[in-house]
């Protein structure tokens, strides 16, 4: 099916249509909500609740740009504004100066791994990483998404940094002690 006549049925609210796009693009929307959540149960409320305003406000979608990426948007928006709501974001000082680099040991380290890594972040560190690191935003961009200052997302991002690196360095150690 041609995705502007889909959308199109879904802006006339045809319950077929609605499913039919859920369908399409429920699996790549999942992934998005998964790194922006704790676990899957969560991942799966942020999914289903992205994809309630996504019908909602389908009527906005101008055709400018592509679609899924409207669409991302607003599931990551729906993850964002609950994290917003519990307050995830205590004050904490802005003092880190230093840009942690992480080297990944990519012979030794499975992508798997690595986004376990991730998902073992306290939850303002992975968010502020996965949208700097995994979907391009800047610092100003977050902050405004997230609202918190710059430093803190600056600062938030380098601890991220430095717990992940932390942790993959234990996950190779154990690697090596396994042997």
């Amino acid at each position: 099916m041609d995705i502007k006549k889909l959308i199109k049925e879904c802006q006339q609210n045809k319950t077929q249509s609605q499913s039919k796009l859920y369908e399409l693009f429920a699996p790549k929307l999942y992934a998005v909500c998964y790194k922006y959540s704790r676990n899957q149960e969560e991942a799966e409320d942020t999914l289903h609740d992205g994809f309630i305003t996504i019908l909602k406000k389908i009527d906005q979608y101008q055709h400018k740009g592509s679609f899924e990426g409207w669409m991302k948007r607003i599931v990551i928006n729906t993850a964002l504004e609950k994290y917003r709501k519990e307050k995830v974001f205590p004050l904490i000082s802005e003092d880190i100066k230093d840009e942690v680099e992480v080297e990944i040991d990519e012979e030794n380290t499975s992508i798997d791994e690595l986004l376990a890594c991730i998902q073992k972040l306290p939850n303002r560190y992975r968010l502020v990483f996965n949208l700097y690191v995994l979907d391009g935003y800047s610092h100003k961009e977050i902050a405004k998404m997230l609202e918190i200052s710059e430093g803190t997302s600056k600062s938030n991002l380098s601890r991220a940094k430095m717990v992940l690196k932390k942790s993959l360095e234990n996950n190779q150690q154990q690697n090596l002690n396994s042997i």
